[in-house]
């Protein structure tokens, strides 16, 4: 499925400042917007939601357990969805986020997220309903 983005995406840098609401990427993302564009590109489309607001949300996503590629996984220090870090999940072990630490997107393991303070709680995980499928 990474296969399937385009070689841009890999060079988008992060910048805490380019929210959910920000246009597109030229500017740079936070772990939001990059997550939401990336599932843009793939048909999926989440409102500009920041993490708690999208935790609570059930119009354009529900709660999974059983994942499935292009779910919204949300990671923090606590099983508190405030602030939660989003990252988008691709397969077993291949997970894909954009995050301060690395700078610009990576895949990473369930294991790398449990080795690091600010990810080692995986809150949950939602999914994009049908209706926001195009």
């Amino acid at each position: 499925m990474i296969d399937r983005l385009p070689q841009w995406y890999w060079d988008v840098p992060y910048v805490y400042e380019c929210g959910p609401d920000a246009a597109d990427l030229s500017a740079g993302a936070n772990c939001q917007l990059f997550a939401y564009t990336v599932l843009a590109h793939f048909g999926l489309h989440v409102p500009p939601l920041r993490s708690s607001n999208l935790w609570e949300d059930t119009t354009a996503t529900k709660v999974v357990t059983d994942l499935e590629p292009l779910d919204l996984l949300f990671y923090n220090r606590t099983d508190d969805p405030f602030g939660a870090h989003i990252a988008v999940y691709l397969a077993p072990g291949e997970i894909l986020h954009l995050c301060k630490e690395i700078g610009l997107p990576v895949v990473w393991t369930e294991a790398d997220f449990a080795a690091r303070p600010n990810y080692q709680v995986l809150v949950g995980a939602k999914r994009v309903s049908a209706a926001c499928r195009t």
